[in-house]
């Protein structure tokens, strides 16, 4: 899914159906009162029936616990000034499938993402400092992702998610912590995963992806799986910042090979 930078302009705060889907257009509202654990503003029901939210520009922070258990949103997107996502942001929304992080995102609090169990891939973006405890604990079907060399990851940011099941050590004490933490910085780091590297980056270029893919082999090596099962493939079409689309890369493979043979 991708957003253009131009829609922007013409969103407006509020709920309504937009491209056949309940969406609200959130502008940093606190929708959730947690000391009193009670909504503000829009009631159960409705939080209910939202399918998308989509973080209009301006946006600097998701306050905490703002979309706790909106079990019916598939889809969030997030304008770019969004710096901050804070502690149980997004807890238990458990049909949540795609999140488009902010390119600036620095930080995510703790439990922000626990039990979204319907989520499997997530790019956390070059400029993000830290992760905070638990912050993907239980999204027992997340296994594609981007997470960048420098973020600090707190305790059990992976736990019970499916990743962690990947691992090849058994990650139930604190002893294990730096263990996954490293690991799932690593998972594509051998030479032999540069292709996975390069499609689960943050700007995945189409030349370098057909350039890497030419050297291993052609379009087979699209569909090389890494250590965990992943292919270069899957890496691809989950990642929502790559504007490569897989098909041209084939369709110029067999041309330049047609080309070869005249």
């Amino acid at each position: 899914m991708r957003v253009q930078t131009e829609e922007w302009q013409r969103f407006i705060p509020g709920v309504r159906m937009y491209k056949g889907k309940m969406t609200l257009f959130y502008n940093g509202e606190i929708l959730w009162d947690h000391e009193n654990y009670e909504f503000l503003i829009y009631d159960r029901k409705e939080r209910q029936s939202w399918q998308v939210i989509i973080i209009l520009p301006g946006v600097e922070v998701i306050p905490r616990c703002t979309f706790i258990e909106c079990r019916n949103v598939k889809t969030v997107i997030m304008a770019n000034n969004v710096r901050r996502i804070d502690a149980g942001a997004f807890y238990k929304c458990k049909n949540l499938a795609f999140v488009k992080l902010s390119r600036n995102l620095e930080y995510v609090g703790e439990e922000a993402f626990m039990n979204c169990t319907s989520l499997t891939s997530i790019f956390i973006p070059n400029s993000c400092r830290e992760i905070a405890d638990s912050a993907f604990k239980c999204c027992d079907k997340l296994i594609i992702l981007h997470v960048p060399e420098h973020t600090r990851l707190g305790d059990g940011v992976f736990y019970k998610a499916a990743l962690a099941d990947k691992s090849s050590r058994i990650y139930d004490i604190i002893e294990e912590n730096e263990h996954m933490n490293a690991w799932v910085k690593s998972i594509n780091d051998n030479d032999e995963y540069g292709l996975h590297r390069l499609c689960s980056s943050m700007d995945p270029s189409e030349d370098e992806i057909y350039e890497l893919m030419c050297e291993h082999g052609g379009p087979c090596a699209m569909a090389k799986k890494n250590s965990i099962g992943v292919t270069p493939s899957e890496y691809l079409a989950a990642n929502p910042y790559a504007d490569v689309d897989e098909k041209k890369l084939m369709k110029r493979f067999v041309l330049e090979k047609m080309g070869e043979i005249v």
